[in-house]
């Protein structure tokens, strides 16, 4: 099955991709890495009028740091935050993440922005950017504006993008010597979606502390924050607080989702308050 006719535009700057995406009204579509969208395209799950390629765009591969913070291109791929070419400001967590999504093949091509703008709510980037405290970029016709990552991802495949809007860059806070994190997944095999997440972070320096679940079952990312307070006080959360935290946000989880998520979560805070 292929994709049905579409126009294909190949802009060189955010300016023309946002003057794109304004001209197609609604039918225009951002093509990153294109591992999620071009197999939706071809099985007609998705639709598109017009492709804009932003892969010429070099402003979006670009890593700066900023100081405290660091902005990461939407662009930048999987494999470049697994391989450290964009630095090291994580203590890990993010070369950590990239190296067990999917395959290397699917990490070439694929995009820290594309994941987090396609929302699968079975994902790593939007839990990790939300367990890190990311803001991301945005770009449109009436300028730019910056959402946190928890404002950012509404629902199951929806962001808070406007259809003229795209995702320019994720702005994160570096983490300090003294933080620690530790990131849980379980699957039934390599390289597909975790049927539970958990991330933890914490840094005692900058008075900061997330605990986040993620997957299908809880319809994305989602911050438990009655349970970072048992985080920042270095002691363990009782498994009925951690099982409540997550009915309070999932009533409907049954008895596999309840006990493979509560396992991640009670993993991950024990490693980071150890």
């Amino acid at each position: 099955m292929k994709a049905p006719a579409f126009a294909y535009l190949r802009p060189v700057s955010i300016a023309e991709a946002v003057a794109a995406l304004a001209e197609g009204a609604g039918g225009a579509r951002i093509l990153a890495g294109g591992q999620s969208l071009v197999p939706m395209l071809n099985l007609r799950v998705a639709f598109a009028e017009t492709l804009v390629d932003i892969g010429a765009i070099a402003d979006l591969r670009a890593v700066s740091d900023e100081g405290e913070t660091v902005l990461i291109g939407a662009s930048v791929t999987h494999a470049t935050l697994e391989d450290g070419a964009s630095g090291d400001h994580w203590r890990g967590m993010l070369a950590f993440v990239a190296r067990d999504i999917a395959y290397r093949a699917v990490r070439n091509r694929g995009t820290l922005g594309g994941s987090l703008c396609h929302a699968d709510p079975a994902a790593d980037w939007p839990v990790a950017m939300m367990a890190l405290g990311a803001t991301v970029q945005l770009a449109g016709p009436d300028g730019e504006r910056a959402l946190a990552s928890e404002d950012f991802s509404v629902d199951v495949f929806t962001t808070a993008l406007e259809e003229d809007e795209m995702l320019t860059g994720i702005r994160l806070p570096k983490l300090s010597p003294s933080a620690r994190w530790s990131y849980r997944k379980m699957r039934k095999k390599a390289g597909t979606f975790g049927e539970a997440i958990a991330a933890v972070v914490h840094d005692p320096a900058r008075g900061f502390t997330r605990v986040v679940a993620g997957s299908s079952a809880v319809g994305g990312p989602c911050r438990l924050e009655a349970l970072e307070g048992a985080v920042a006080s270095g002691s363990l959360a009782a498994e009925a607080t951690i099982r409540a935290a997550l009915a309070e946000r999932e009533p409907d989880l049954d008895r596999y989702e309840m006990q493979i998520h509560a396992t991640c979560l009670r993993r991950a805070m024990k490693e980071v308050s150890s």
